[in-house]
């Protein structure tokens, strides 16, 4: 079985065409199918419904999609690591983070990187560990969630959750407000896996509350988009949209917040450059929301 092929099959998954798979890939249309069918005979399984020339996954191919993203992923930092032991220097880097985070702080960074610095690339990690996110390939995690030896952590900031309400709304002079007053008005919230989301509800569960009726966001800008179009308050972690006022909530532990660490496995080969990047990182958060 070849990496090679594997990426055939994570690719046609996201196209949903052969048709499409196939100009992202650059090959022709009966090589990638041919390949298709030669893994799915490795294999033993169909990975694979074939209706009017769209693919869709079966069950077993949905099953799998996991194992050969995190084979492929995997696979990449090898070669990383390989490049590092021959040249010296981390010539790449991969950082994953929630989608938020990607957008307000590892975003902003990397345009602050010149050329010496290695190339970044990022992928979307909500709702995931560090030891997740890192086994998913990346050299570098962003997470809410603690982490534990063999990972080596390093804080980059406590960001605020905020309440953000436009203009017009009766709270939008105030300088903050109590969690308990979000259960009795129309909430607009990110999916579950949102860091957000995840410190707003455990906040309610130490306090004894709920919330009433809420309708859940594709991210936080959409949340905030809702919010603006009179839909509810949106509770983010997100930059502030939309001309909507931002309100911290208070808890019964402090404003409502999210912590944020940085994470990379200390065995990796580069550790001392990922420290370092790891480091300028937070200085840069430091100073961003300072």
């Amino acid at each position: 079985m070849e990496l090679r092929t594997l990426q055939y099959f994570v690719q046609t998954v996201a196209s949903g065409t052969v048709t499409a798979a196939a100009d992202h890939l650059h090959i022709t249309q009966p090589g990638l199918s041919r390949q298709l069918r030669q893994l799915e005979q490795e294999l033993g399984v169909e990975l694979f419904h074939r209706t009017g020339g769209r693919l869709t996954p079966t069950r077993a191919g949905q099953a799998l999609l996991p194992l050969a993203q995190e084979v492929l992923e995997r696979a990449d930092a090898l070669r990383v690591a390989a490049t590092y032991q021959a040249q010296g220097r981390l010539d790449r880097v991969t950082i994953g983070a929630p989608l938020t985070t990607l957008r307000d702080v590892v975003a902003p960074f990397i345009a602050t990187l010149d050329a010496d610095d290695p190339t970044p690339e990022v992928f979307q990690a909500d709702g995931q560990t560090a030891a997740e996110v890192l086994g998913r390939g990346a050299d570098l995690a962003v997470t809410s969630t603690p982490a534990r030896a063999p990972y080596e952590t390093r804080t980059l900031a406590v960001l605020p959750v905020w309440a953000c309400v436009p203009a017009t709304h009766r709270w939008a002079e105030r300088k903050r407000i109590k969690l308990a007053e979000l259960a009795d008005v129309p909430l607009v919230l990110p999916p579950r896996s949102f860091t957000s989301r995840i410190s707003l509800e455990a906040a309610l569960r130490r306090d004894g509350l709920s919330y009433g009726a809420a309708v859940e966001a594709a991210d936080g800008t959409v949340a905030q988009a809702l919010a603006a179009a009179g839909r509810g308050v949106a509770v983010v972690s997100d930059d502030p949209q939309f001309d909507l006022c931002p309100l911290p909530i208070r808890t019964s532990d402090g404003d409502l917040s999210v912590r944020l660490v940085s994470a990379w496995d200390s065995r990796h080969p580069a550790r001392a450059a990922l420290a370092d990047i790891a480091d300028r990182l937070s200085q840069f958060v430091a100073a961003r929301y300072s």
